[in-house]
């Protein structure tokens, strides 16, 4: 066989041809040229990045027949026999195979002895990390203080497996996965060496499906050629490596910026009849949402269609984006679960349709109930409904919803207990809603309905609100986000039933925290109340720090207790005794066993 593999053929033999790893090459470049040789080094990567290669270069380097260099001149006698693996005082081991401790006694056993045609014997142990523990036990010593002709070169895919006294004794260089970009640009080098034509988005491709390895691009890059008889062209990669048309997810993301339901369906058919890969398909869709994302920000570098990107970056906001992007990246892992493969696309298809973020748009035809108003009261986009909730903005960021319905009538309110008493569970669960919602009648009822309202009742006068904010807090039996919210915020100004109060924290502002606030308020005084509500620094008038104040001040009263008690007094004066810090607790306390409420 003639014919030589491109990773074979194109394996880099100094260290000015290494791509993608500067950082190494800097370092070692350096070290050759003050003649700071280390007795160990340590490589770490994943495949293909260059380890392997790095140690024979290093080797040449250091037994290069025209001395000591970064540049070895690599037609030496022991440059060739490195190249050719055939050089005596090169030792290449496999730990994978020779991972016992008598392999590496018999290495160290031989590294005593001085080298036979070089100036240092290099072992270059690969994947190190499979040595067993005794191996590696072997080795410490002679690894801290090797013969000053031996060098030691130690590559791992794997370092969290190698020991901790091995890497202390070695000097370690982490490889860095290879960019697409600088893939694509080396291919491109190789491609014009061996008088191959391509395309440029070909060898893009090639790069990302390579996934920071150059081995593995060379392969495919081998696999390219033979596929597209002689030539490395984009639609013949596309279809070696199982990638999608660009043009297919272009139409999925325009049919999903119009709100195009059906159009979606109908793509997901049409790529079933031409064999798409569906997998591949919602990775490359995550891929493009990526790059719309990055044209949005300014950042977008060279690509195959800047145009496309722009248009749709333009169309398109950053939050659906971010979104979709989420839901395509779990579709793609979701998929084994569906019934088929078609089916699951079509529903990632569907789900990228219906969520969008709570932001109250919707396009036009989208299907699915509609979103209930942040207030908790009718559909704002509801056939018939009347006027939702108005948001209300107040400084200082405020995220307050009005609780104020904008019906037009009198108000009605027929909380439990009070005015007539609800006949069955229907209307006990209307009277709770008007209670808590604060929702309008008229005299044709509930809007857009056409039914007579309930007859008119007399309601029963509304509990009044004192202003004292933690005392409220302490009778509102409420559990979760809302509790918090009633404990760690302040009262700012209260106008009747019209409540203005501060947060420290964001999550406690969300919409839904203070729908679920303003509810249990409602339900508590018996009539609409309408809660604003914004984010800052609270001081001492929350329910938190008057609970805090009460902890404390009871806290003193025990510890005076107990240290005025005739009886302790009596123990500390005859036993030289004292009281343990921290030890007394105020009755009825986690930790109190006496139920009693004195202490």
């Amino acid at each position: 066989m003639t014919h030589q593999v491109l990773a074979r053929k194109w394996r880099p033999r100094d260290l000015g041809s290494l791509v993608g790893q500067d950082h190494v090459v800097r370092a070692l470049s350096h070290a050759r040229q003050t003649g700071r040789l280390h007795h160990a080094y340590r490589f770490t990567g994943t495949r293909g990045v260059g380890k392997t290669t790095i140690a024979r270069i290093l080797a040449k380097a250091l037994n290069c027949e025209q001395g000591v260099s970064p540049r070895p001149c690599g037609q030496c006698a022991a440059c060739a026999g490195i190249d050719a693996g055939r050089f005596v005082d090169c030792i290449e081991l496999d730990a994978a195979s020779n991972r016992g401790v008598d392999e590496m006694t018999q290495l160290l056993e031989n590294a005593v002895y001085a080298p036979t045609a070089g100036r240092y014997k290099v072992y270059v142990i690969d994947e190190v990390h499979m040595l067993s523990t005794h191996a590696f036990n072997a080795m410490l010593k002679t690894l801290e203080e090797p013969p000053p002709h031996v060098v030691f070169v130690l590559a791992t895919t794997d370092p969290q497996r190698v020991p901790v006294t091995v890497l202390s004794r070695c000097l370690q260089f982490n490889l860095r996965n290879m960019p697409a970009a600088a893939v694509a640009a080396h291919l491109a080098t190789v491609l014009g060496a061996e008088g191959v034509g391509f395309d440029p988005g070909a060898l893009e491709r090639i790069g990302r499906a390579a996934a920071g390895s150059m081995r593995d691009a060379l392969s495919l890059l081998d696999q390219a050629i033979a596929f597209g008889g002689g030539e490395v062209r984009e639609p013949a990669v596309r279809e070696m490596l199982g990638a999608v048309d660009t043009a297919w997810l272009v139409r999925i993301v325009d049919a999903l910026a119009a709100g195009d339901g059906r159009g979606l369906v109908a793509l997901a058919d049409e790529m079933l009849g031409a064999n798409a890969p569906f997998e591949r398909t919602l990775a490359d869709l995550a891929s493009l949402l990526q790059r719309i994302a990055l044209a949005q920000i300014g950042a977008l570098g060279d690509t195959d269609d800047p145009e496309t990107l722009r248009r749709l970056a333009a169309t398109i906001s950053a939050e659906d984006l971010q979104v979709w992007y989420q839901i395509a990246i779990h579709g793609a892992r979701d998929l084994p679960l569906a019934p088929d493969a078609h089916a699951g696309f079509t529903m990632v298809l569907l789900r990228l349709f219906a969520f969008r973020p709570d932001d109250g748009a919707r396009p036009a035809g989208r299907p699915g109930s509609p979103r209930r108003a942040a207030g908790g009261g009718t559909p704002a986009d509801a056939p018939g409904a009347g006027a939702g909730p108005a948001r209300v903005a107040a400084p200082g960021g405020v995220s307050g919803i009005s609780g104020a319905s904008g019906a037009s009538g009198a108000s009605e309110c027929w909380p439990e207990g009070r005015g007539r008493e609800p006949q069955d569970r229907s209307d006990q669960a209307q009277a709770r809603s008007s209670a808590a919602g604060g929702e309008a009648r008229n005299d044709r009822g509930p809007a857009g309905s056409g039914e007579p309202a309930a007859p008119a009742v007399v309601a029963a006068p509304p509990a009044s609100f004192d202003g004292d904010w933690p005392a409220l807090a302490a009778r509102l039996q409420v559990g979760g986000f809302v509790q918090q919210f009633m404990q760690l915020s302040e009262l700012v100004s209260a106008d009747g039933f019209r409540l203005r109060v501060r947060v420290p924290i964001r999550p406690l502002a969300e919409v839904t925290t203070v729908r679920r606030v303003r509810e249990a308020l409602a339900a508590h005084f018996g009539a609409p109340v309408q809660l604003e509500v914004e984010i800052g620094q609270v001081g001492e008038a929350t329910a938190a720090a008057a609970a805090g104040r009460e902890r404390a001040q009871r806290q003193a009263q025990a510890e005076a207790s107990i240290a005025g008690d005739p009886f302790v007094r009596t123990l500390i004066e005859q036993f030289g005794g004292s009281i343990v810090p921290g030890s007394v607790r105020p009755a009825g306390t986690p930790g109190d066993i006496s139920g009693e409420d004195e202490e």
